[in-house]
């Protein structure tokens, strides 16, 4: 049976069963469960337990390790990232998810796999930068109104009723009411919402960019003095990432890259700006200088009491989601720290 075949065959009934399935080898022996055996499926006569985690994430599959596991359990996600990736092995706990990769152990059959992730056709999801603009404002507390969307973001009243659109036809966020004063869009679920986003913003395509060399021995350091030059120059901009991280919710001992969102339209523009504050481009620079992704990452950047500019808490998030195994780690505090600040 070729593993074609054995992906095909028989009763998958969930997304998960498709994805075990499909990263099984073609010599296992895979079929539903009969009235005798507990699980999703049986593979080479073992019950195997299929979960469904979400998307992937580090939450996610802390929350899933939270839970009682059964002994043949496979997690399954739509792409699990490096920290779900290292929660799992350390729990010793079997993960598959839709781009082919898997760790799984049951009985005899080991599986080990990479997996391949498949760039998505632009506009698949529509998930525009003024969608991700509107729901990057309603994470921090903007009222989901046309109108406070507008004052907010600066987009036109248009793209703000579309943008909201969007997030209500896919439940994002819902309304009691059509009109009036009970039209206003709340999130249905924050993590939801949040997730929905990351995955949107990382998978648009990146914006303009320059790696600068720097010799900061503190970054932050750095940064603060780079902050009054930019002032100097009149140039708006915004720290996001690690250090904007460090700022907002402190995890990670020390912060050795930066990223510098600025209101550029190109490559040329954003080297202009770098000449002028005497910095210099060097391949694989600590310093990133890069054009804002969206209208309310600009709009929405806040003042710290240090002088430095931070962009909005959901980008920040965002950004730190591909700074690796640390990075979602402190992706996930920033997230406990900021919805903390919302209760108290």
């Amino acid at each position: 049976m070729t593993s074609a075949q054995k992906t095909l065959s028989g009763p998958a009934r969930s997304r998960g069963e498709r994805a075990v399935r499909a990263v099984l080898p073609g010599v296992a022996e895979v079929s539903p469960p009969h009235a005798e055996h507990q699980g999703d499926l049986v593979v080479n006569g073992q019950p195997v337990e299929v979960k469904w985690i979400g998307e992937g994430n580090l939450a996610d599959a802390r929350a899933a390790l939270g839970r009682q596991l059964g002994d043949n359990v496979v997690l399954v996600g739509r792409r699990m990232s490096p920290g779900a990736r290292e929660a799992l092995a350390k729990a010793g706990v079997s993960w598959a998810d839709e781009t082919g990769a898997a760790e799984i152990s049951v009985g005899a059959i080991l599986v080990s796999r990479s997996g391949v992730v498949e760039k998505r056709p632009q506009g698949l999801d529509r998930w525009t930068p003024a969608v991700l603009s509107v729901a990057e404002a309603l994470l921090c507390g903007v009222v989901g109104t046309q109108a406070s969307m507008q004052e907010a973001t600066g987009l036109s009243a248009g793209s703000c009723a579309n943008a909201l659109r969007f997030l209500q036809d896919r439940e994002l966020v819902t309304a009691k009411a059509k009109r009036g004063p009970a039209a206003a869009r709340r999130i249905a679920d924050e993590r939801g919402l949040l997730v929905a986003y990351v995955a949107a913003a990382n998978e648009q395509p990146t914006g303009y960019k320059l790696q600068i060399g720097v010799t900061w021995q503190d970054i932050l350091a750095g940064l603060a003095d780079l902050a009054g030059r930019l002032e100097g120059q009149g140039a708006e901009w915004a720290i996001s990432g690690g250090a904007a991280a460090a700022v907002l919710a402190p995890f990670m001992s020390s912060v050795s890259q930066a990223n510098v969102y600025v209101n550029c339209q190109s490559v040329a523009e954003i080297r202009g700006l770098a000449e002028s504050l005497n910095l210099r481009p060097v391949e694989g620079g600590r310093l990133t200088l890069q054009a804002f992704p969206t209208q309310s990452t600009r709009h929405l950047a806040t003042a710290e009491s240090d002088g430095l500019r931070i962009a909005p808490w959901p980008r920040v998030y965002a950004d730190l989601q591909k700074e690796g195994v640390r990075g979602e780690e402190a992706a996930e505090h920033l997230y406990e720290v900021i919805h903390e600040r919302r209760v108290t």
